[in-house]
């Protein structure tokens, strides 16, 4: 067996394992750091699939962009207060075996055909021109639509994170009040003069 293919072996278990500690971690910021393992040991694939221009930009794209994203927001919703309330999905539970067997399965099929040669015509897989062409072409919509999608998760993510105390709403409401009042009486005043 090639150094290639142990690399491949290794990065994907890794980032099985990673994966499954994103899924298990109580604490929000623990999977945000499992992710970022996911993401680099996928970034190893890539590299190890003799595609280096989406290995580069999975690392500066996902790892780098995406999870200080996830982190920044992950602050700004205070997670603590979520943590204390029950799981009322404990049907889920349920589904973890199959899905886990699945996953052992798709796992499988892909050790069994690493070894096997690309197809013809597909010595630049994974080139700068061959990534644009399908993506501005044939995947022309999922990728815009994944663009809005991300972009509805950060305007969701700061109205959760707005959520203000009925306190602090009568706070303002009492500034604003004491403004208008300054205003009138300010206006009062100029037209006296």
């Amino acid at each position: 067996m090639e150094i290639v293919h142990i690399l491949f072996l290794a990065f994907a278990a890794l980032a099985v394992v990673a994966a499954f500690n994103v899924i298990l971690q109580r604490n929000p910021i623990y999977s945000a750091i499992g992710l970022i393992v996911v993401l680099c040991s996928l970034a190893v694939l890539f590299l190890t699939l003799y595609a280096p221009f989406i290995a580069a930009m999975q690392v500066i794209v996902y790892a780098g962009a995406i999870m200080v994203l996830f982190v920044f927001v992950i602050m700004l919703l205070n997670i603590r207060e979520e943590e204390s309330k029950t799981d009322r999905q404990k049907y889920l539970k349920f589904l973890a075996a199959p899905l886990f067997l699945a996953l052992l399965g798709m796992i499988a099929a892909v050790v069994k055909t690493v070894g096997n040669p690309a197809p013809r015509g597909t010595d630049q897989l994974g080139s700068v021109q061959t990534l644009a062409e399908g993506m501005f072409t044939k995947y022309v919509l999922p990728f815009e639509a994944t663009s809005v999608l991300i972009l509805m998760a950060i305007v969701g993510s700061m109205l959760l994170a707005r959520r203000e105390k009925a306190e602090d709403v009568e706070r303002i409401e009492q500034a604003l009040a004491a403004s208008q009042e300054g205003a009138e009486a300010t206006e009062k005043e100029e037209v006296a003069a």
